[in-house]
């Protein structure tokens, strides 16, 4: 979610056998990372998790809170196994977040298909940001600071949206979400095929939030517009 500093200089870019070591172990590491999201997901409907939904703005910030807690632990040991098992752990944490989510929409006649669709659109603006961060030559290294302020105002909104009660509102969020992390999800791409990154634990987080918050966007938008009667 956060962007991570800018990308070093040419002369000061890993070797490319390092960006090659560092892109295939994120890749992994990504892939490792979906096991504990479908897990929590799984277990948060299993026991009808719900964080504080009688009080949104409580379960907002304590989210926040917990995920910045995670992002500080993760970034401290991300040299050592013990940064792994804190991402997987975080993961986890993110996977009971989404079960929410996850069982509105199956409780939906067509929510089968949603999430099917959410799933696919995600892994197809994956693909495509990853193929676009190997032959874009122009650095995107100052983008980070702008897609920064954009999710810190897309919060804020969040947060106003919690009295506002304003679907139209809720759904431009989604939408500019979406948008925000594709890019997002861009510039982190090429960091590490740049060699601006030369942690894959570091990198895995990076782009697992924007995969993150592609996926539930999406899926938000598509309960909008397509979701079918309730079961």
């Amino acid at each position: 979610m956060f962007p991570q500093s800018n990308p070093a200089t040419r002369s000061e870019r890993a070797p490319s056998g390092i960006q090659n070591r560092v892109l295939r172990n994120t890749y992994l590491m990504l892939a490792a990372t979906m096991v504990p999201t479908v897990l929590g997901a799984y277990v948060g409907m299993a026991m009808g998790f719900s964080f504080f939904a009688g009080s949104p703005l409580i379960g907002m910030l304590l989210f926040l809170g917990i995920a910045f807690g995670f992002f500080f632990a993760i970034e401290k040991f991300k040299h050592s196994v013990v940064g792994v098992y804190l991402l997987l752990g975080f993961t986890f944490f993110m996977g009971l977040m989404l079960s929410r989510i996850v069982g509105a929409a199956l409780g939906l006649g067509n929510g089968g298909q949603l999430i099917a669709v959410a799933a696919g659109g995600t892994g197809l603006v994956f693909f495509g940001m990853a193929s676009l961060s190997t032959v874009i030559k122009k650095d995107l290294s100052g983008m980070g600071k702008f897609l920064f302020i954009g999710v810190l105002l897309l919060i804020v909104a969040s947060i106003a949206n919690i009295w506002l009660q304003m679907p139209a509102l809720m759904l431009t969020l989604s939408l500019l979400a979406v948008v925000i992390f594709s890019l997002f999800l861009l510039y982190d791409l090429q960091r590490i095929v740049n060699g601006g990154e030369t942690n894959y634990i570091s990198a895995t987080l990076s782009v697992y939030l924007s995969i993150y918050n592609i996926f539930s966007n999406l899926l938000v938008l598509l309960m909008s517009f397509f979701g079918g009667s309730r079961e």
